[in-house]
Formats: structure tokens, sequence, C-alpha cells
């Protein structure tokens, strides 16, 4: 499970930049994750639930808004949802399409104390 070992380097982040405000607890962190980013939402949250109550966000609400993945065809350049990487364009069949959005995973903000 490489959710863990992200929600410690995010945990590190956010305690790093809290201390920086001279804050004594973060009370909210708010994060972008995109649908092809292969991280599982379910993971990630078990994660931080596991490791928070050691930390500055132990009283913290972790709000995730998920990015729905977007890609562009570079051959007809039209614009579609994606659920994969990996996807044909479905206007014209082409392999050669690029990821727009969605591989995505970010602190958006932290909200101290």
């Amino acid at each position: 499970m490489h959710e863990m070992s992200i929600v410690v380097s995010i945990v590190e982040i956010a305690e790093s930049e809290a201390k920086k405000a001279n804050a004594e607890k973060i009370t909210e962190m708010e994060l972008d994750i995109g649908t092809v980013s292969g991280i599982e939402i379910d993971a990630l949250n078990f994660a931080f639930d596991s490791i928070k109550h050691k930390t500055m966000l132990k009283d913290a609400e972790i709000k995730i808004n998920i990015i729905e993945a977007k890609s562009i065809c570079e051959d007809c350049k039209y614009e579609f949802k994606t659920e994969n990487v990996y996807t044909l364009c479905p206007q014209c069949d082409s392999y050669k399409t690029s990821i727009l959005k969605g591989k995505e995973m970010k602190v958006k903000s932290i909200t101290t104390n």
C-alpha cells in the first residue's frame, strides 16, 4: 500500500509548514487527487486515520477533491473524459492522446490554529 508512504510525506510537509507559521495544530487539510493518479482514496483515508493521531493533524478534517481525468487527442484535438492513461480517442481512434488533468496529487491548503 503505497498510500501510507504518501500520507507520511503529506503529514511531514503539512507539519513543516504549520511550524513555520508557529501553529500548534492543523485543523483542516485539503487535497486534490486525480482519478488517474494511481492513488486509492479509501486506502489514503485509512492511512490518514492510522497515523494522524500522533501528529499535528490529530483533530484535522481531511478534505479530498477528486479531479476527474481529461485527455486530448493530439491528432484531432478532441478533449474527452478518460478513466485511464491508455484510452484511445473516442472521436478518431487515435492512440496519440495526452492527459490534461487527473494525475494530480497535491496539498491544496492547510488550515492551522
